[in-house]
């Protein structure tokens, strides 16, 4: 990447003199603990591509349309190295930190000295663009006057002033992600000064006594969590747990409602309401304060909001927010299809949020529901080529919806670019000598039982195969065990609720576990196969889950879906398009003769695996204006492939009887 200005901004990098860190002084504090991304080399066909695709593609791109589209001048701007006006709107700062922080991800993976020096070069701006005090807010930094011109009532006319809407807390929130983030990939403290200081400035005016209010847009609770964890310094942690405590405090605020999820103490919240990303990132915030400050009560109020999302308000790709008013929850079981708004960035902080309720509780439900978006919710969002990127996410089509290239607001391909490269680490957890399998994605990870380092490569051929095979590399004899989860659709359990079921009727088939070629039984705790042995180098461990094909039915309050079924193997969702059935999705009816063949297609899609069967498709007669049925073979691709080939229908819940198909 180039940068004209890379020899100027050197020279206005500001470095403070703070304390040296190590990576990290202060752990997890959650019960299970992650397995750093960093420990975890994916190897497979099917996530490795996706990841360099983002580290080729995806990133550079997306540092390319912030240099376009002015966000990047904005930091030169407020940094007075370049002359301008603000352009664009008052949280597109965040979209540079979100791409940095994934930018820096991916230099722990692939280090690219070339990217390296790229960040520098845009940290020399934004450290330019900071205020004497800390403030970093480049639209009110360039014009304080007229802060973001026809914006400016978002912005508000002094400091904090309109936090409902300004997302002054949000940016620098993600901003603190970023400079961890970069001091963590580079041991470079650049940025994590720029995010000190302003932490610094946000810890003095905010809390009791001072300035009461909460973030309109939350993020910034993990992003001071974050700082806790890599200075020590506990007054971050208690400005996360301010901002967590003051909302819906009447006391305390003017409430901003319950879009914003500030409309009663977060403590007295029983459901999902408002705003899905914040939402996300708040229920996120509440488990790392948990976790570190062991607050069983805020344990409890996520433990509800969690039942209530995977009860009544999950689509069955894993997506949330049902609604296109405030990108929001809808009511229970309110989960239209063609409307369905499911943001990526709901996605991401859905999936960010499970892992968070795994390393709580320690249960594979929770990993079912994070897998469930990584194949499905998630992974729509983002084209097969990395550059092109859905907002909303929705389960039904007409036929003219298409990825597009960017977006005004564009929190969805920011986000992106940070999730993949972090992947990784979602694999395996663990617990004090207990390893976790919890995805099954081929990869090698490192890991210490003991003061023993050891290795485990995991090699599939999954999502298409169920066989997974996992072989023990270490100089020294082990004790440990491994949990591998059982995934719920195995027990014929499509959900951990009665939200989604299997409507085929099919009997249970076991998970087959081997251990050097010999048939093991296994005790399952907490949805993990628990296998207890002294480990040597070179054992082999091989799991065979069942991949049929399964008839999911959704929930008689589902209004939406009832009457109809959609089609789930393995974690994958699958839906019809019109290319492949046709030219028309959406007049496909099933029936419950159907027999269904699976086959890979390796040239389609860059390979994915097809479901072919018999069914019947509705068409008008335009001379008679009747109606006639024809029986004709349908083919459905996985739901995160669709809308690759152009302009066309689509459709995960087909009917099962003619006479409620949508007209």
């Amino acid at each position: 990447m180039k940068c004209p200005l890379f020899g100027v901004i050197l020279g206005i990098l500001i470095l403070f003199s703070i304390n040296t860190y190590s990576q990290e002084v202060v752990s997890d504090a959650y019960p299970f603990q992650r397995i750093s991304f960093t420990n975890v080399k994916i190897e497979d066909q099917f996530w490795a591509p996706r990841i360099e695709t983002n580290r080729k593609v995806t990133i550079p791109y997306s540092f390319k349309i912030c240099e376009e589209t002015g966000r990047i001048d904005n930091f030169a701007i407020a940094a007075g190295v370049k002359e301008g006006k603000f352009v664009g709107i008052e949280y597109d700062d965040s979209d540079v930190f979100k791409i940095i922080e994934g930018a820096c991800y991916s230099l722990q993976l692939h280090y690219d000295p070339n990217l390296d020096a790229y960040l520098d070069s845009i940290i020399g701006l934004i450290a330019g663009a900071q205020e004497e005090d800390g403030y970093l807010y480049t639209c009110r930094t360039i014009d304080p006057q007229n802060a973001n011109g026809n914006w400016s009532r978002s912005v508000g006319n002094q400091r904090w002033s309109n936090e409902g809407a300004s997302n002054e807390l949000y940016n620098i929130g993600h901003l603190y992600e970023a400079g961890v983030a970069h001091y963590l990939a580079t041991k470079k403290k650049t940025l994590l000064n720029v995010a000190i200081k302003n932490a610094d400035l946000v810890c003095n005016i905010f809390g009791p006594g001072k300035i009461r209010l909460v973030p309109g847009h939350q993020v910034i609770e993990m992003g001071l969590v974050r700082l806790y964890k890599v200075t020590g310094d506990k007054k971050y942690l208690d400005m996360a747990k301010f901002f967590l405590d003051e909302r819906g405090n009447a006391k305390g605020h003017k409430l901003l409602g319950e879009n914003l999820q500030d409309d009663i103490p977060i403590l007295s919240q029983t459901k999902a309401v408002g705003h899905a990303v914040r939402a996300g990132y708040l229920y996120c915030g509440i488990a790392d304060v948990a976790a570190l400050t062991n607050d069983k009560a805020y344990i409890q109020t996520i433990d509800r909001i969690w039942s209530n999302v995977v009860g009544a308000k999950l689509y069955l790709t894993g997506g949330v927010g049902s609604t296109r008013r405030g990108e929001a929850f809808g009511e229970n079981y309110e989960l239209p299809n063609e409307s369905a708004y499911n943001e990526t960035c709901a996605a991401i902080a859905n999936a960010m949020w499970n892992y968070r309720m795994f390393l709580l509780h320690g249960q594979s439900k929770y990993i079912d529901v994070l897998e469930r978006i990584l194949y499905n919710g998630f992974l729509s969002g983002v084209s097969l080529e990395g550059d092109k990127f859905f907002y909303p996410n929705p389960l039904e089509c007409k036929g003219s919806y298409q990825r597009k290239p960017w977006f005004s607001t564009a929190c969805c391909p920011s986000n992106d670019a940070r999730f993949f490269p972090s992947i990784p680490g979602y694999i395996y957890a663990m617990k004090e000598s207990d390893l976790y399998v919890n995805l099954f994605i081929g990869s090698s990870v490192s890991f210490r039982i003991k003061e023993i380092e050891a290795n485990l490569k995991q090699e599939t051929n999954y999502p298409w195969d169920g066989k997974i095979k996992l072989t023990f590399y270490s100089p020294k004899e082990m004790n440990f065990k491994l949990c591998v989860r059982i995934p719920g659709w195995t027990m014929n359990q499509a959900v951990p609720s009665d939200l989604y079921t299997f409507s085929d009727n099919k009997s249970i088939t076991h998970v087959s576990i081997k251990v050097n070629n010999k048939k093991v039984k296994y005790n399952t705790i907490e949805g993990y196969a628990i296998i207890e042995r002294v480990w040597r180098n070179s054992d082999e461990v091989v799991i065979d889950i069942p991949m049929e094909v399964r008839r999911v039915a959704a929930n008689e309050k589902v209004e939406a879906d009832r009457g109809y079924e959609a089609y789930q193997r393995g974690p994958i969702v699958y839906c019809l398009e019109g290319i492949d059935n046709n030219g028309n999705a959406l007049n496909a009816v099933i029936t419950d003769k159907n027999k269904i063949s699976y086959s890979f297609m390796p040239e389609l899609l860059k390979g994915v695996g097809v479901l072919q069967f018999v069914g019947q498709q509705v068409w008008k007669n335009e001379n008679t204006q009747t109606e006639e049925v024809k029986n004709t073979k349908l083919i459905a691709i996985p739901y995160y492939a669709w809308a690759h080939r152009g302009e066309g229908s689509m459709a995960v819940w087909l009917p099962v009887e003619k006479t409620i198909l949508k007209k």
